[in-house]
């Protein structure tokens, strides 16, 4: 390959160049001579001739290298190129005069377009090799020997992107070979097979393989499984988080509601020592007023008794006076000491009456000191009382705290139990799935009947979803399931597969 790689680069290089050369001799000469271009410009006729093959080409791989190719682009090398070999062929005059003439003339540029093609062509396939989206094609002798059915092989290679013709052979030998089996298994009848062991020869023109066809039902059915245990999974997340939110909002209106508690009781118990404290004072000042204006009038009338005393002995002296005239020198002895007997009297008198009011007054003074004492002494009870309640308030805020963590912990709990609940109901439609599969094998080796097929299926529902009891199969289920409209063919079906399963049926 290496030795092929060289001299297709070196012959190709050589042909291109002298092609290049001769047709730019030519075409300078014509241009210059019969077409009218200035000297100058003759140099530069062949040139952007040639090489505007060239540059159109280049630009058309680049741009399929790139993804974006261009048609356009190649299409104006086209034209180029016959373009080139016309003038180089017409350059010596009529191309009918001397044919011979003008070939020779053409052949050369002929050449080397032929050179950039197959360049092209290299260049494309390995781009298209190290992209891989190069396709075989159908050999030849395949059009000839069999051209309808390698019109319908290449559809399905184009239509379904194969790109290997060995692998659409294969495909087509395996149907063939499946086909085969399958005419012999039901005795030349296909129409006895059933609908998924013909899904092959369906979906084979289609693009899809016979293992393709004959796994698309159990894919089929896993995936809408899959789907169902999806759904089911975000309905459990969606109740799970809507509990968990009502959850979380009842606990916010229950911690609210007892902050609000605590502030009101704070508030009341603030109020109500500030309104017991200013009522003691209240009533301690209206207790010495009264005391005060007791004691004043106490001492009023004390002293308005005085008075009245003092008149009552002055007239008594007076009336003395005017009876005993003429006796006031023998009395004035007896007089003096009747004045200081009254006047004694009217000492003691007077001084039991001072302190009768100072006893008075003490008196009122201490019941106001102890009536004080008292609603101070309710007034810390109240307060004891508030403070008792706000502990209160807290323990109760301190026990919702812990039943919200609870709550949280028996989410986690729960998602954990559905996790594994998820988990053993898989594990269990996998052995149901394996029974299942085993059964009908067993079944096609054995050929039954389609009753005979329905009555084992029954019998495999009872023993996975019924426990072994067949009464707690439901009808529905077997409707369902059998596809069938008739409550009295579920219910036979029901009482052979339990007569099946008495006989010892085991899957």
């Amino acid at each position: 390959m290496g030795t092929l790689s060289v001299l297709a680069a070196g012959g190709g290089g050589l042909v291109g160049a002298i092609g290049f050369a001769m047709s730019y001799d030519t075409l300078r000469h014509v241009a210059q001579r019969d077409w009218g271009f200035s000297e100058g410009l003759a140099h530069w006729f062949p040139v952007g001739v040639d090489a505007s093959i060239v540059a159109f080409l280049a630009l058309d791989l680049y741009m399929i290298r790139k993804g974006t190719p261009w048609s356009a682009l190649r299409l104006a090398a086209h034209v180029m190129t016959a373009a080139t070999i016309w003038f180089n062929a017409a350059a010596e005059g009529s191309i009918l005069d001397n044919p011979v003439r003008a070939v020779a003339h053409g052949v050369m540029p002929a050449l080397f377009v032929v050179g950039v093609e197959a360049a092209r062509r290299l260049v494309i396939r390995k781009a298209k090799l190290e992209a891989g989206t190069a396709s075989d094609g159908i050999p030849p002798q395949r059009w000839v020997l069999s051209p309808l059915k390698s019109g319908r092989m290449f559809r399905r290679m184009r239509l379904y992107d194969v790109r290997s013709y060995p692998e659409m052979v294969r495909r087509d030998q395996e149907l063939i070979a499946y086909e085969l089996w399958l005419k012999r298994k039901y005795g030349g009848d296909l129409g006895a097979a059933k609908e998924d062991e013909l899904l092959p020869m369906k979906m084979a023109p289609y693009g899809y393989t016979v293992a393709q066809a004959l796994a698309m039902p159990a894919d089929q059915e896993r995936a809408a499984e899959e789907r169902a245990e999806e759904a089911e999974r975000r309905h459990r997340e969606a109740d799970t988080r809507r509990r968990i939110a009502e959850k979380r909002a009842a606990a916010e209106a229950l911690r609210a509601e007892g902050d609000l508690e605590k502030v009101k009781a704070e508030v009341e118990g603030e109020t109500g020592q500030a309104r017991a404290h200013a009522k003691a004072q209240v009533t301690a000042a209206e207790r010495a007023a009264q005391a005060e204006e007791a004691a004043l009038e106490t001492a009023l009338v004390a002293e308005a008794r005085a008075r009245t005393a003092a008149a009552e002995r002055q007239e008594a002296l007076e009336r003395e006076d005017a009876a005993a005239a003429d006796l006031r020198a023998a009395e004035l002895a007896g007089r003096a000491a009747e004045e200081r007997r009254k006047a004694e009297e009217a000492d003691r008198i007077a001084a039991a009456e001072d302190q009768a009011v100072e006893t008075a007054t003490v008196a009122a003074a201490r019941q106001s000191a102890a009536e004080a004492d008292r609603l101070a002494a309710e007034n810390e009870v109240a307060a004891a009382e508030a403070r008792r309640a706000a502990a209160e308030i807290r323990r109760l805020a301190a026990q919702e705290v812990e039943e919200r963590e609870s709550l949280l912990a028996s989410a986690e709990l729960a998602k954990v139990a559905a996790a594994e609940a998820q988990r053993v109901a898989a594990e269990t439609r996998l052995a149901a799935a394996e029974i299942e599969r085993r059964a009908v094998e067993a079944e096609d080796r054995a050929k039954l009947t389609p009753r005979q097929r329905a009555v084992r299926k029954v019998a495999r529902m009872v023993l996975v979803h019924a426990g072994g009891d067949p009464d707690a199969l439901p009808l529905a289920a077997i409707q369902r399931e059998m596809e069938v409209s008739s409550p009295a063919t579920a219910s036979e079906y029901r009482q052979e597969a339990a007569q099946l399963l008495a006989e010892g049926y085991q899957p």
